[in-house]
This record gives structure tokens, C-alpha cells and sequence, in this order.
């Protein structure tokens, strides 16, 4: 199933975090998306792997993505395997996405920067033919490459090389990220399960999430922005694409 851009998070609910609005918004404008975790985010204070698996189901329908994949990678173990890239590789060639989406760079949450690079690593490796992978089918997948990949800020202040307007879209985005309503502040099940607060899991990570978008689209001149990271210089044919 071929999709326009492939937002990856090593757990569910990162993506709704980060880049949901921006995903939100090429939606509104025709492309199609795909999600992909990469693993169930097991480790979490909070719910389990069924709740958040979903929960992750259900933000991706509210979204309007094309489909939801999961690579049972091990939350907080997985490595830069041969057996986890080959895992990414296959699922990049089967979405034959355009643009791909990954983790921060570097971040609080030590999976956030080692998937970073996993994903990165596995995007350049889906494009060389000599790497074979199988499909769902059992056929050999054609070799793909993404055009670009872009890692969404997450949890620390990075100095963004891009930011994209979302104020459309704020309110949306809040709703997704309120689909996880195990993991985050949502009034009616404030105390999810008489379960253990977290970091994330209080009234005030909401206004911090809608106080860093606004820090973020400041300096651009929006209400709301996400910003992104480029492990390489992006390139315009017209300076105005940049106005």
C-alpha cells in the first residue's frame, strides 16, 4: 500500500505527540499516510501493550491513515539489529512512502534518538537491490528509497531546521493525542485504573504541549507549529517556497 509519508514512532503515541498536526494537514490537503511503531511501548508506567495497541488503533482512525503497523520490536531493548533492520526495510518497501517521518535525533526517552538512527539507517539500506526482504505475500519487494527523512522534536528543546503551521489543526491533534487516554490527561479517567502518575500522564503536560507549539511557531509567525530535523541540508529550487 504505497503512501505519501510514513510517520514512524518507536511507541504508539509518539507520532500523535509530535507530528499529528503535520500529518493532519498534508491529509487535509490529499496525501495519504501511513503509521508505523515499532514496538507496543510495553514499558510504559501506565496501561499495557493491549490497551495502548488500542488506543493507537483508534487515534489512527480519527486521523484517517491508510493502515497502522506494529514491528513487535522489545521497548527499551531493541537493538540496530540485522533482524530489526531488516523489519523496517520491508515495511518501507511496502509503503513506498515519499517522505518518512522518524523520532527526534536525540531526546529524554534514550528509544527516541537509537530509533532515530535505526529508521534513518534502514531508509538508506531499503534502497540497495542486493538486500533481499519478502513481503506479507512472500514475494521479494521491489528496493525503495524515501526522497526524505525528517525527525519531529519531541520532548527536548531542539532548534528546529523547519517548522510547518498547524494552527488549523491544534484542536485535532489534542483528540489524538487524548486517544491514549491511559497514558495522558483526559478528565473523565483522570486516574486511569487507580494507576501510577508519570511525566506525561498530568493536567499540566497538555498546556506544555500547547505552549511548545507555540514556541515553535513564533519565530515562522504562526499560532502553532511542529518542528523537524534534517540529518541533511534540504534543497529549494525557488527561494519563495521558503517565504
Amino acid at each position: 500500500m504505497k503512501v505519501d509519508i510514513l510517520a514512524v514512532g518507536v511507541h504508539p503515541d509518539d507520532v500523535e505527540l509530535s507530528c499529528s498536526g503535520t500529518l493532519l494537514r498534508h491529509i487535509a490537503g490529499g496525501k495519504s499516510v501511513g503509521l508505523l511503531d515499532l514496538t507496543r511501548g510495553e514499558l510504559g508506567t501506565r496501561g499495557n501493550a493491549e490497551i495502548r495497541t488500542r488506543e493507537a488503533m483508534h487515534a489512527a482512525e480519527l486521523m484517517g491513515a491508510a493502515f497502522r503497523w506494529n514491528l513487535d520490536m522489545a521497548d527499551g531493548f531493541f537493538t540496530p539489529s540485522e533482524e530489526n533492520l531488516r523489519k523496517i526495510i520491508g515495511a518501507v518497501r511496502a509503503a513506498r512512502p515519499t517522505v518518512v517521518l522518524a523520532n527526534a535525533l536525540e531526546d529524554r526517552h534514550p528509544d527516541h534518538g537509537r530509533a532515530a538512527k535505526l529508521v534513518r539507517e534502514a531508509c538508506f539500506y531499503a534502497g540497495l537491490a542486493k538486500i533481499e526482504t519478502l513481503g506479507a505475500d512472500g514475494v521479494s519487494q521491489a528496493h525503495w528509497r524515501p526522497q526524505a527523512v525528517y525527525h519531529y522534536i519531541q520532548d527536548y528543546d531542539l532548534k528546529p531546521d523547519f517548522v510547518v503551521d498547524i494552527e488549523p489543526y491544534i484542536e485535532r491533534k489534542f483528540e489524538l493525542i487524548r486517544a491514549f487516554s491511559s497514558q495522558f490527561y483526559v478528565p473523565e479517567v483522570a486516574d486511569y485504573a487507580g494507576e501510577l502518575s508519570s511525566p506525561i500522564s498530568g493536567r499540566d503536560f497538555m498546556e506544555f504541549l500547547r505552549g511548545k507549539a507555540r514556541a515553535l511557531g513564533r519565530p515562522a509567525g504562526y499560532e502553532f507549529a511542529e518542528g523537524f530535523n534534517t540529518a541533511r541540508s534540504p534543497g529549494v529550487s525557488d527561494l519563495f517556497d521558503l517565504v
